[in-house]
């Protein structure tokens, strides 16, 4: 047996590698289609995996946020793991210590990511969110639509991006057919490097907030990043702003926002991220100007399949001995979400 499936929850397997990707998966290498092997079976026959050479998982794989064990122990002789989702972090050191290559679809997950903000980010400059709410909750239809063209539209209109990696990147690219002012605060991108890619550095977070209509959140979530959106930036956003949040909750001071979304009323905030989710605070339900949605900027339904079609390319490009994309280094899980 080369190859396995690895995933706590069989189901996940299913969804993210659909029947087409896991034959094409077998007629690659070895694998058993109809096993899925989790974490009991791994300590159940600690012995059982030495001719294991390849990996392919997903979200529930061994080895999760919230257990710090050693699984990659089991697989003496492998030689790559192909995760088919995002983020590598809680796992990926223990199998970097036994020299097993690590490859993610990070880059697909970023697509949906990134096609969300957008989507956000127009409908922001449109009022629609705000609008909508004063229209259902019963303002004129004359009130509702005062508040939308309160609003900046979507035309020389400053959007702010903060975080230029996979996703923030996407979303500039995204954002080229619009006539559209893009500044970007990230600490890692030179002015030269915003300029190529079609915005303009912005030095601090402060003037960013104080110069956009629409500020998105990229930021990778790591120790540097954690409350770094505080109050006094939504306090001091230009009239009738919107923050939209896809990166992580932990990058917002959230007592802060709310303090600053409580006497701001024409600043927004538009939420798939907080640190609790769902939030436990009621101001995040009872505030008028905030708007939640429950973490759907990443890949769902037939988004996944892009994330496994994605790890399988570079399975069969290494195999074939072809240039390979994704790879995560140990250098990377500093800078990665």
């Amino acid at each position: 047996m080369k190859a396995i499936f690895l995933a706590n929850n069989k189901g996940n397997i299913d969804y993210v590698y659909p029947k087409e990707t896991q034959e094409r998966i077998k007629r690659l290498i070895d694998i058993d289609l109809d096993k899925v092997y989790c974490q009991e079976d791994l300590e159940a026959n600690p012995n059982g995996f030495g001719d294991v050479e390849y990996i392919f998982s997903t979200w529930s794989m061994p080895g999760g946020s919230e257990d710090k064990d050693d699984f990659a122990r089991f697989f003496p002789n492998a030689k790559a793991l192909f995760y088919a989702a995002g983020s590598v972090k809680y796992f990926a050191q223990h199998y970097f210590d036994k020299n097993i290559r690590i490859f993610s679809a990070f880059a697909a997950n970023a697509v949906p990511v990134a096609e969300f903000s957008v989507a956000q980010i127009l409908l922001a400059n449109k009022g629609y969110y705000q609008s909508l709410r004063a229209f259902k909750n019963g303002d004129s239809y004359k009130n509702a639509g005062d508040i939308s063209r309160a609003h900046a539209g979507n035309y020389n209109t400053n959007v702010g991006i903060v975080g230029a990696g996979m996703i923030g990147k996407r979303v500039i690219e995204l954002l080229k057919p619009y006539k559209l002012n893009i500044k970007i605060y990230d600490v890692f991108v030179d002015a030269q490097r915003a300029k190529e890619l079609g915005g303009e550095k912005v030095d601090t977070l402060k003037e960013l907030f104080e110069t956009c209509d629409v500020v998105s959140n990229h930021l990778a979530n790591v120790p540097a990043t954690v409350g770094i959106f505080k109050g006094e930036l939504f306090e001091n956003m230009k009239p009738n702003g919107t923050f939209i949040n896809t990166g992580r909750g932990a990058q917002v001071d959230e007592e802060g926002m709310l303090s600053a979304l409580k006497k701001r009323g024409d600043v927004s905030a538009i939420l798939d991220v907080t640190i609790e989710e769902p939030p436990t605070n009621k101001d995040f339900y009872e505030l008028e100007n905030i708007f939640l949605t429950p973490h759907i900027a990443g890949s769902q339904a037939n988004e996944v399949a892009r994330m496994s079609e994605m790890v399988v390319d570079q399975f069969e490009n290494l195999l074939n001995g072809k240039p390979t994309q994704y790879e995560i280094t140990e250098k990377m899980l500093a800078t990665m979400a």
